[in-house]
């Protein structure tokens, strides 16, 4: 199954990345590979994790205060938002 990000997506991964590795070296790279975790989880049980809205659904990202919300179509996951889940929750949803 193939894994498409939405472009403010893939930014808020990007900036959320440099984010964590200022904090201190590596954690950067500890929070992309949890991301990446979580996406598979998605991609491997792509109905297992709660709706949140419409078809958009939310897979945990573990150790870090993040969501990935994603729509699964027939043979792929589109990521919608890598959200924190401090932000305002609805930030997302023109994006879909």
């Amino acid at each position: 199954m193939k894994v498409f990000f939405h472009p403010q997506a893939e930014a808020e991964f990007t900036e959320a990345i440099d984010y964590y590795e200022s904090i201190e070296p590596g954690l950067g790279y500890d929070f992309a590979l949890e991301v990446h975790l979580a996406i598979q989880r998605a991609v491997e049980f792509p109905e297992a994790w709660p709706v949140l809205e419409g078809d958009i659904r939310r897979s945990l990202v573990k150790r870090f205060p993040y969501g990935i919300l994603y729509s699964a179509e027939r043979d792929m996951i589109f990521v919608v938002a890598v959200m924190n889940l401090y932000r305002e929750s609805g930030y997302w949803k023109q994006r879909k």
